[in-house]
């Protein structure tokens, strides 16, 4: 498996030190998010800025500055709100992989996975002449964009290698 948002590497087993030819091609490539924060760390990191905000704003309303609490709260609930979103889509991810005799792109944003086969032997691989231009996978009508995740030199490496597999195939 290639995981491109991370490392360029393919876990088929070879350290490197394969001497008997060229390694054997990818046929999984995972594309996902370079996210600093897992959801589980995202929920720590809130409930702490969350009890420390509080025991602020509690400290300065028992003082008398009693109009420090509504804004502490819409302070944190704008936080609680930007960190969900982030949160929700840190697993995001993009799989092509070649498998049973298909190609089978799998999409995962948020909580929602969309998941599309293709003959691999119909398949066209086609990357447009702009930088920021995504990879299309496209057979006959049906058409996926791939690549999101990624910058440009390794989404035009993948393109390449993904084309090669499916002209050896």
């Amino acid at each position: 498996m290639q995981d491109l948002g991370i490392a360029f590497q393919t876990a088929s087993g070879d350290s490197g030190g394969n001497l008997d030819g060229p390694p054997p091609a990818p046929t999984d490539w995972l594309m996902k998010r370079n996210c600093s924060l897992s959801p589980r760390q995202v929920g720590w990191f809130y409930l702490s800025i969350f009890t420390v905000s509080l025991v602020i704003a509690l400290f300065f309303a028992w003082q008398g500055s009693w109009l420090v609490l509504p804004f502490a709260g819409l302070d944190l609930l704008g936080l609680g709100i930007a960190l969900l979103v982030y949160a929700r889509h840190a697993t995001d991810y993009e799989r092509v992989s070649i498998t049973d005799g298909m190609l089978v792109v799998e999409t995962a944003s948020g909580t929602r996975v969309t998941r599309q086969e293709f003959n691999p032997h119909w398949v066209r691989v086609e990357l447009g002449e702009s930088v920021r231009a995504l990879v299309t996978l496209r057979s006959g009508k049906r058409a996926v964009q791939v690549g999101c995740y990624v910058d440009p030199y390794r989404r035009r490496k993948f393109a390449q290698e993904l084309a090669a597999v499916l002209r050896r195939l």
